[in-house]
């Protein structure tokens, strides 16, 4: 199960770092593109500048040459341009909107704005009255400047959403499989205690007086609320309006039989009744999961507490031991599914006893302090009815 988790682990973590490689690449890939389309317009206009130059210069072209320069002044349909002359005064532009290009106050303060981005290109004349070309992105260039940006942004919120779809995924998958265990386990267990219900039956009747008849009973009963435990897990349980104490006590009394005498177990609880919202059958089994841990903890030998405490809107049950506590590893993987640090454990039980609380109970289970050799505390946190509240 641990091998079988860490190469899962391996496996999602090669995915994950693979896409966001693949994610930087073309994140790469789109900046030499843009720096590709940004070097072809700046030839494009010297180009452009060489034919206005070409025409400047020679006084009665070859027709067909004219032609062609004349196809390359025209090609230029795309990018800004402002032609002045030595003292900035414009004296032609190319592909701007209409408002600027008819005004020449604006077309020279155009002109000084986009000289900030490209240095100007200077077409030099013999009669010293040279021009300055004033030129900028195209359009679709400057639309292309943040497409990089946009397309990382994009991707790696796509890569965090499949990230969060395959836990997503995985949790579901998980939640079937240990719900189907468990239903299947109640299904089991439901037969051959049917049979042991009828012998008890006959027991007593052969020898009422019998004490061994009315522990096995007991167990028997107890037998039966485990298989309503399990038989309750993946589906929706009935909450009621119990007081927390009673079923804090009445677990207790059980339990406190039945561990090593060699553990001082403990209770403490406030006198008032508090209601709370709860599954009895699985706050129960919540409860002998957590103490049947920390008696394994402390390996039969030691102090366990269970406290009881109300502060504002919450609710808190702590279950304090003086076990062998947890090192931060083990707390970053206590609560995961089919992780134990006991050889003949499986790695089930702190998994569901938080789903119990979390999932049907609203309310969360965590480790409140754990510490190697001296001991850990386990803190239920449980939410205050607002009718509870108006009625206090």
């Amino acid at each position: 199960m641990k091998l079988r988790s860490f190469i899962f682990r391996i496996n999602s973590w090669f995915v994950f770092v693979l896409l966001t490689l693949v994610t930087v690449v073309i994140v790469v890939a789109s900046f030499f593109l843009v720096d590709y389309l940004r070097k072809e317009e700046i030839k494009r206009i010297d180009l452009f500048v060489k034919a206005i130059k070409f025409q400047q210069d020679v006084v009665a072209p070859d027709p067909e040459v004219q032609d062609l320069v004349l196809e390359i002044y025209r090609s230029n349909n795309s990018i800004p341009v402002v032609i002045t002359d030595n003292h900035g005064q414009p004296l032609d532009s190319r592909n701007l909107p209409e408002d600027i290009a008819s005004d020449s106050k604006k077309l020279a303060a155009y002109a000084a704005s986009i000289g900030k981005n490209y240095p100007p290109v200077e077409i030099k004349f013999p009669d010293g009255n040279n021009q300055y070309v004033y030129y900028d992105n195209s359009r679709l260039l400057n639309n292309l400047r943040y497409s990089p940006y946009l397309l990382g942004l994009f991707i790696f919120a796509y890569l965090m959403f499949s990230f969060w779809f395959m836990r997503t995924v995985k949790k579901t998958d998980e939640g079937f499989v240990w719900a189907g265990l468990a239903k299947e386990t109640a299904h089991q267990i439901g037969t051959p205690l049917s049979s042991m219900i009828g012998w008890i039956e006959i027991m007593k009747m052969e020898n009422p007086g019998m004490m061994a008849a009315r522990e096995i009973e007991k167990d028997v009963s107890r037998l039966k609320t485990i298989s309503e435990r399990f038989s309750k897990i993946g589906s929706v349980p009935e909450l009621n309006d119990y007081n927390i104490r009673e079923t804090i006590q009445q677990n207790f009394d059980y339990l406190k039989s039945r561990i090593s005498t060699k553990v001082n177990f403990s209770l403490a609880m406030p006198e008032q009744e508090i209601l709370v919202p709860h599954n009895r059958i699985l706050f129960s089994w919540v409860i002998e999961n957590m103490v049947k841990n920390a008696v394994d903890a402390m390996k039969g030998v030691g102090k366990m507490d269970i406290i009881l405490s109300e502060k504002g809107q919450n609710i808190y049950i702590d279950f304090r031991d003086t076990g062998c506590g947890m090192t931060s590893q083990q707390m970053h993987n206590v609560f995961k599914p089919g992780y134990s640090t006991k050889k003949r454990g499986w790695g089930l039980g702190l998994s569901l006893a938080k789903r119990v609380i979390k999932e049907y109970h609203n309310g969360d289970l965590r480790i409140l302090q754990s510490e190697p050799g001296k001991g850990t505390t386990f803190r239920i946190i449980l939410k205050v009815p607002k009718y509870h509240d108006a009625k206090n």
